[in-house]
């Protein structure tokens, strides 16, 4: 057994396994789910592989990447979430996504607290950004309820826009 690296009241939290292969494939190739990550489109198995490898070396170079999120009640991986620094960016950035079963049950809404909270005290950060699609209102809210402020647009190099939110890790006296 892996262990926890945070928990909350119904979540697990723990680095990836291989063994995650079918469950990282059965999220992130849901178009429905994928439609505002990225570039909105589902990938592939062979791409949920490489992205393990991926994750191995952020965990060997920071510590952190992404996790899996398992149901405490079940131990089934319903989800992913991570601290990742996309496209090589300085900021830490949080990343999520949930199998289409577990949505609508505020998940995300106690999820992310518990991984900024991880990134701020195991890891030492002290600023996290997230990027939001403009039409992607639940991951707005889950940010705002976690106190993430937002921040001036991304403009992307396809001319389209991407919001940004900022959360600082309390000062500590």
């Amino acid at each position: 057994m892996t262990p926890a690296l945070f928990e909350t009241a119904r979540l697990r939290c723990r680095r990836w396994r291989r063994d995650d292969l079918d469950a990282l494939f059965a999220v992130y190739a849901d178009p429905l789910a994928m439609r505002f990550v990225g570039d909105g489109q589902p990938i592939t198995r062979e791409q949920c592989h490489e992205w393990l490898d991926v994750t191995e070396r952020n965990y060997a170079q920071r510590g952190y990447g992404m996790f899996a999120l398992e149901d405490r009640t079940s131990d089934t991986v319903i989800g992913f979430c991570g601290l990742v620094h996309p496209g090589g960016q300085e900021e830490p950035e949080v990343k999520y996504a949930f199998r289409r079963s577990a949505w609508g049950r505020g998940l995300a809404s106690e999820m992310v607290p518990a991984l900024l909270a991880h990134g701020s005290q195991t890891h030492g950060l002290t600023r996290i950004i997230a990027t939001v699609a403009p039409g992607n209102e639940p991951s707005q809210r889950v940010l705002l309820k976690a106190g993430a402020v937002r921040q001036p647009d991304r403009v992307n190099g396809d001319g389209s826009t991407t919001w940004v939110y900022e959360w600082h890790a309390p000062r500590t006296a």
